[in-house]
């Protein structure tokens, strides 16, 4: 299916601090519930509930959340029923991203660092997170506004589910996003003449459509 949803979604904080050490050292956490399946749920550190209620596609802002090795549960809204039960080592100063991906029998975590520091002048650095849990492997394609791909090579290939790239510096301005089946010129999403403002640092999303499968699109989660 063609087309594509690009947004950008926020959660309000409300406090992550974790009952460990007493110390003031901090890592920042960002949580994305990408379950397409999955109901809303409330996320809890180190069994203190610090989001309610979080749909599908949401993502909460970069909240401080107490260094070393917290315990980190996702339950069903309102319930004790847990989909995700983790230990997370997590580093004073360092930034994370934690995606609920998968569908609900089968969810669980994908954890990355992230580079929130920025860009060189006049670019911009974006990665890409396999997390259409429908979709195969992909191969994706970043050109000009306008240039067909079939000559063109995927600055990504064959990204499995799960996956999440590197970043990728580029410079600021206009691109075409393609993501295809990989191996195959075969289209399942794309996001036309899409603003990447330089300065800009930001991981990509693939995803299901609500309930999974398709029509899949692209949601832009930004770091800065």
């Amino acid at each position: 299916m063609r087309g594509v949803v690009v947004c950008v979604a926020s959660l309000a904080a409300l406090g992550l601090i974790g009952c460990g050490d007493n110390n003031n050292d901090e890592a920042r956490v960002r949580v994305f519930h990408a379950s397409p399946d999955a109901p809303n749920v409330d996320v809890l550190v180190d069994q203190g509930r610090v989001l309610e209620d979080v749909p599908y596609t949401a993502a909460s802002d970069f909240l401080p959340v107490e260094a070393g090795t917290r315990h980190i549960a996702v339950n069903i809204t309102g319930t004790d029923t847990t989909v995700i039960d983790a230990r997370l080592d997590l580093v004073d100063d360092v930034d994370y991203l934690v995606v609920a991906a998968g569908k609900a029998a089968e969810i669980a975590p994908i954890v990355a660092t992230c580079d929130r520091s920025a860009p060189a002048q006049d670019s911009a650095r974006v990665r890409v997170l396999h997390s259409a849990a429908s979709a195969p492997e992909v191969d994706v394609y970043v050109t000009a506004p306008g240039e067909s791909i079939d000559a063109a090579q995927p600055v990504l290939s064959a990204v499995p589910f799960r996956a999440i790239s590197d970043y990728l510096t580029i410079p600021g301005g206009a691109y075409d996003v393609r993501v295809t089946i990989a191996g195959t010129k075969t289209v399942a999403i794309e996001a036309l003449n899409l603003s990447v403002p330089a300065g800009t640092v930001a991981t990509v999303a693939a995803l299901d459509a609500k309930g999974g499968g398709a029509p899949f699109s692209l949601q832009v989660l930004s770091e800065r």
